[in-house]
């Protein structure tokens, strides 16, 4: 293709040093072909289609959500925001995240490594004692000229984790409250921080656990601004002004929302779209049949809360409750979303800004007589993805290619014209932008939960996820094959999870556990002897600023 056009060039152009009024086409000089094959192909080089302008990002991270989102099919969410960014690009429906939980799912969408390979599954642990070396996407970015800002939740922060000053330009910004707390009632607001407020504040967690519970719900007839996410939108709409004022200088600007993250807080006129008399609970409620006693998750996270008993399951009033409360957070974190895009789109910044809508996993809403993530189930992995890149994405498509956290890295690094970088574990995803309805991606897609049962010490529960089926493997890290503890479930003879089919498809098993083998061995949970990145937590009682 190259010597081709090349070619064309040589019999079509005057060459330097050609006579005027000459006839006779002369070969061009080498300087002058060099600079028009160069300009050639740089028009190729960014596949955002922008010429010489470089694409500016917005990578939006929502904290909890799953795809329960008008786009994604469910008709009684209110999300108008969202779904309208959905029907300017590429909505893909069979998304996973690499781990059921914050800190893990983060750190494999911005170092591009599964948390097998880092070796990091909990929330306290910085991704930094695994890969000291690492290149995260914004810092790629920020490296190649970008200007890279992080506003709310990007990485994890709390738990005795942090944000990595060394992928942004300028500091990391933070709304006043966090994702466990920003209660606005008087009686939600003891002096001192609640439990879950301390330990999102890097409280040491012997401290936090003689703090006072919060509630898992608040409902005020408060402004939107009244709660962090409401500040987040405001900041971002602050920033998105500042950059359209630096047109020379593009910017990847990552906005982290915190709802619907427990507590479910939000202003009283989100609550008031839905009828809470017209939630159910779910009608499956209990764990598949055949799985190990230890899949499930006891959702030791939402019984933190005070008005959530510690032991047992809840009334049907408190899972219509609950489940108002996240249907009512969805619609909060959804309008102040919408601020933001309609922002981008009245300073003219959209037609060259790539924008990112992702969900950091899934969240069971009473399923299986399960809440809160922590599993490798269905609900607790699948997650809502949108990609709008001008130029590439085609207007309100859908695609059933495969895809996982992973795969945003080299992704954004193709749409944005830059090299990949070697050892990312993911795929460019550009293929499904340009063709949703037709390319594939991967025959599979992977994830991981961790568990200790008694007597069985720590296990990986190691999971391969097909188009039909997931295989999960839990065994030891390094422990024999032969030692592990299998689940299968089968989406199209069993869509809501009700059996484990291992015994039953053999045949199956073994071609799952195939792919399984051909991953990297998964690390063992790093423990680093202190996580010399922590920063120093008070020893004073934590007070409410």
């Amino acid at each position: 293709m190259l010597s081709a056009h090349f070619d064309k060039l040589r019999h079509t152009s005057l060459g330097c040093g050609a006579h005027r009024g000459s006839t006779k086409p002369r070969p061009l000089c080498a300087r002058k072909l060099l600079c028009l094959g160069w300009a050639w192909l740089l028009s190729f080089a960014s596949p955002a289609g922008h010429g010489a302008a470089r694409p500016n990002v917005l990578l939006i991270c929502v904290d909890d959500l799953k795809p329960l989102l008008g786009c994604y099919g469910e008709a009684r969410v209110r999300t108008p925001h969202i779904d309208r960014l959905a029907a300017r690009g590429v909505l893909f429906e069979a998304a996973y995240a690499n781990q059921a939980v914050c800190a893990p799912s983060r750190n494999a969408l911005l170092t591009g490594r599964r948390p097998t390979s880092l070796g990091i599954y909990d929330l306290g642990t910085n991704f930094r004692l695994a890969m000291p070396e690492a290149v995260t996407l914004p810092q790629y970015f920020k490296q190649h000229g970008w200007r890279t800002e992080a506003l709310g939740k990007i990485f994890h922060v709390g738990h005795g984790n942090h944000e990595d000053p060394a992928s942004w330009s300028v500091p990391h910004w933070g709304p006043r409250g966090g994702p466990a707390g920003g209660y606005v009632l008087p009686e939600n607001r003891p002096p001192q921080l609640t439990r879950e407020e301390a330990l999102f504040q890097n409280v040491p967690a012997a401290q936090a656990a003689k703090l006072p519970r919060g509630a898992a719900t608040e409902c005020a007839d408060v402004p939107d601004t009244a709660y962090p996410d409401g500040r987040l939108a405001e900041e971002a709409i602050r920033r998105l002004r500042a950059a359209k004022d630096r047109p020379e200088v593009p910017f990847f600007l990552a906005v982290g929302f915190l709802k619907p993250h427990l507590p479910f807080v939000a202003p009283k006129r989100y609550w008031d779209l839905y009828d809470r008399a017209s939630f159910q609970p779910h009608p499956l409620q209990q764990p598949p049949q055949g799985a190990p006693a230890f899949a499930p998750t006891a959702w030791g996270e939402l019984r933190q809360y005070s008005d959530i008993p510690e032991t047992g399951p809840l009334s049907a009033d408190q899972q219509r409750l609950l489940i108002h409360g996240y249907h009512a957070a969805v619609s909060y974190v959804d309008a102040q979303i919408g601020r933001v895009l309609e922002e981008l789109d009245r300073l003219g910044l959209a037609p060259n800004t790539i924008v990112v809508l992702w969900g950091d996993h899934g969240w069971h809403l009473g399923d299986h007589g399960m809440w809160c993530k922590h599993t490798n189930f269905e609900q607790a992995n699948r997650v809502p993805f949108l990609i709008v890149a001008p130029g590439v994405t085609p207007a309100g498509k859908r695609t059933r290619a495969l895809t996982e956290s992973v795969d945003l890295y080299p992704t954004l690094c193709e749409l944005a014209g830059l090299p990949v970088p070697a050892g990312l574990e993911g795929i460019s995803l550009v293929p499904a932008l340009r063709r949703p309805e037709s390319a594939t991606t991967k025959d599979a897609v992977f994830h991981v939960y961790p568990r200790s049962p008694k007597g069985l010490g720590p296990l990986l529960g190691r999971a391969v996820r097909t188009a039909r089926h997931r295989l999960v493997e839990w065994k030891r890290p390094g422990a024999p094959a032969d030692t592990a503890i299998l689940e299968l479930y089968d989406y199209a003879a069993d869509p809501d999870e009700t059996r484990n089919w291992a015994a039953q498809q053999p045949q199956v098993v073994a071609r799952l556990r195939a792919l399984l083998a051909h991953q990297p061995e998964a690390k063992p949970q790093l423990r680093p002897a202190a996580n010399r990145l922590q920063p120093t937590a008070t020893n004073a009682p934590p007070a409410r600023s």
